[in-house]
């Protein structure tokens, strides 16, 4: 039976214990609710969750453990010439699999039967998968083949013994729950503990994520340094890869280019963002915002792709023919400023719509006490509305920067990919985001300080990013005492 069969049987085995468990809590009872000690709908959830919860766990963790089962069953009986090191292995794991996968779909075609499929020669077997448009870069050898056959009968020989065993411990949550349904049984707060389980998985969720995020980037990060000096890493003013070896791999220039397209992008975002929740919020009449501020969160849905067009074609020419070349700065169309200008027209309403929002959540209290006291509107915004709202504008703002940091179309199209140290707005230059997505690109050893040096650059972007929201938070806290 598949997974989606699978699946299916356990939810109608759920709907069954969710009917026979309110059914018997209501029968002990003699038909009447109020005898009970939850309410029926408790009871029926509790034979559902019963049926659902070791069903979909056992589901779940058999899913997660037969491939690598089978795999390492698979690659114990290879010749030892195919495990010699871990990138062998992993490539003929690779062709058995995708041989395995092509005999199941010619046999779900038709174009073989069960039995058919276990006793193919090499010659048949290319022939059978170049049928169902399996594509091989090389010839099917008969080592191969009999390890994909044998992947394949494993596989079916999991499947049937998870079918089995999932259904097993579902029918046994079934009769548990069935059985415990009676009038005095705490349905309610067996329920809500599993509720209360959820909640907290849910929220660990993010955590996990992090912790395996960090983890990534620290293994492979160590990985990298054992095999690149730490020292010209983080302080050598060339980035020079190149995988035949003799790589200068210098961080410099790429937090360079990174920081200065994002100061120019804060520049413009931040002026004419906060100017303009400040108008919707304070100044425009219901009507105008309701048509201003629509059109400018459109810019938030225009994909980076766009803006990368536009920069290219439209403000990189402009500042080049208006600005670089009368000015002698340069000649070139992919820049700095082209990228900042762009990427700051980009978050312009990440800042507009959070600060418009933070700024109405200003209790209208003060508004009005500094009305009272005879102060204008100007001068009620800029002394007591934007140092409420500190704490979020600066939230805002962080949103934003690390939306610049992190951004990669618009530089490759408006900055170019030149790691260099300069004080030229209008010269090429490029970011680490950039770079990490170029070291990645391609047909590239893994395992070589190239390849590496892209974890290396996430590391550091990551600790940026850290150390942004470490001294907002000090911002924060500095400003928000006044007002506590």
């Amino acid at each position: 039976m598949s997974v989606f069969m699978t699946l299916a049987a356990v939810l109608v085995l759920a709907l069954a214990g969710y009917l026979l468990s309110r059914q018997r809590a209501l029968a002990t009872a003699g038909g009447n609710p109020r005898l009970l000690h939850s309410l029926p709908g408790y009871y029926g959830w509790n034979g559902a969750i019963s049926v659902l919860v070791p069903g979909l766990a056992l589901l779940i963790l058999w899913l997660m453990a037969q491939p690598m089962v089978i795999e390492q069953r698979v690659a114990a009986a290879l010749p030892p010439e195919m495990t010699a090191d871990a990138a062998s292995r992993a490539l003929a794991l690779a062709d058995i699999r995708r041989v395995a996968g092509g005999l199941d779909a010619a046999v779900a075609r038709g174009a073989l039967t069960s039995d058919a499929a276990l006793s193919l020669s090499a010659a048949e077997a290319r022939a059978t998968l170049g049928s169902v448009g399996v594509a091989l870069g090389s010839e099917v050898s008969t080592t191969t083949l009999a390890a994909a056959q044998d992947y394949r009968a494993a596989a079916a020989w999991g499947a049937a013994l998870r079918t089995v065993l999932v259904l097993v411990a579902a029918v046994a949550g079934l009769f548990r729950a069935v059985r415990q349904s009676h009038k005095d049984f705490r349905a309610r707060n067996s329920v809500e503990r599993v509720i209360l389980w959820l909640l907290i998985a849910a929220s660990s969720i993010a955590v996990l994520t992090t912790i395996g995020i960090i983890w990534s980037m620290v293994s492979e990060t160590v990985d990298f340094f054992s095999k690149y000096p730490a020292q010209d890493f983080f302080f050598s003013l060339t980035w020079s890869p190149n995988f035949r070896g003799g790589s200068e791999l210098g961080i410099i220039p790429l937090i360079w280019g990174t920081l200065y397209i994002t100061v120019i992008a804060m520049l413009v975002a931040v002026p004419i963002g906060l100017f303009a929740a400040i108008y919707l919020a304070e100044y425009a009449s219901r009507r105008t915002r309701a048509w201003v501020k629509p059109l400018i969160e459109i810019i938030a849905g225009i994909p980076t792709v766009v803006f990368g067009l536009f920069a290219l074609v439209t403000v990189g020419p402009f500042l080049r023919d208006w600005f670089a070349q009368p000015m002698g700065l340069g000649n070139s169309g992919s820049s700095v400023m082209t990228a900042g200008i762009v990427i700051g027209i980009l978050n312009i309403p990440f800042i507009s719509s959070l600060s418009d929002d933070i700024i109405n959540a200003v209790p209208q209290s003060l508004r009005d006490g500094s009305y009272g006291l005879g102060a204008t509107r100007s001068e009620t915004v800029k002394q007591v509305i934007l140092p409420a709202a500190l704490p979020g504008i600066v939230g805002a703002i962080l949103m934003a920067a690390s939306r610049a940091i992190g951004e990669t179309m618009i530089v490759v199209m408006g900055a170019g990919a030149a790691a260099k140290l300069s004080l030229n707005p209008f010269e090429a230059m490029t970011t680490m985001t950039v770079k990490i997505v170029g070291q990645l690109t391609g047909d590239t050893d893994f395992a070589s300080p190239e390849t590496l040096v892209a974890f290396a650059l996430g590391m550091t972007l990551f600790v940026i990013t850290l150390g942004l929201n470490i001294f907002a938070l000090w911002i924060v806290r500095k400003y928000r005492e006044q007002y506590e």
